[in-house]
């Protein structure tokens, strides 16, 4: 099996740290409202969880596909693509069919890695460099 790209480990570990963050403040929300039980728990977890593995498959689809030609490179990213999205929208529906998940806390996860790319970046895009030697890369 070939090794895994630093880049790729690097940024998962960012993502998968914002979203430990955003999934604490989101249960905290919860807990203040009074609205916290233990399906809030388990739905953060399975989606947070699920969201973390969706954006490390992608940063492997990624590196494996700059390594094909153009055309096989598209290719290959719609398919991961449309795989990766089947995944999480089943894994959502398990979520949201079976009531020991919450269904906000089930949701909302999803959206916490879009978030953390959001604010990479920013963090790049601030500090005037990015890895690879390009301003636009993210």
């Amino acid at each position: 099996m070939n090794s895994i790209d630093p880049t790729v480990i690097k940024e998962t570990r960012f993502v998968a740290a914002f979203v430990l963050i955003l999934s604490m403040l989101m249960e905290a929300v919860f807990l203040i409202i009074g609205k916290w039980d233990l399906t809030v728990l388990w739905g953060n977890l399975l989606s947070a969880g699920v969201s973390i593995l969706n954006f490390f498959l992608l940063g492997l689809t990624v590196s494996k596909a700059m390594k094909k030609d153009e055309k096989d490179m598209n290719a290959y990213m719609k398919m991961s693509k449309a795989y990766r999205f089947l995944f999480v929208a089943a894994v959502i529906g398990v979520g949201l069919y079976f009531k020991c998940f919450n269904d906000i806390a089930v949701l909302l996860p999803v959206v916490f890695p879009f978030i953390a790319i959001v604010i990479r970046g920013a963090i790049v895009k601030k500090s005037g460099k990015a890895e690879g030697g390009s301003k636009d890369a993210v």
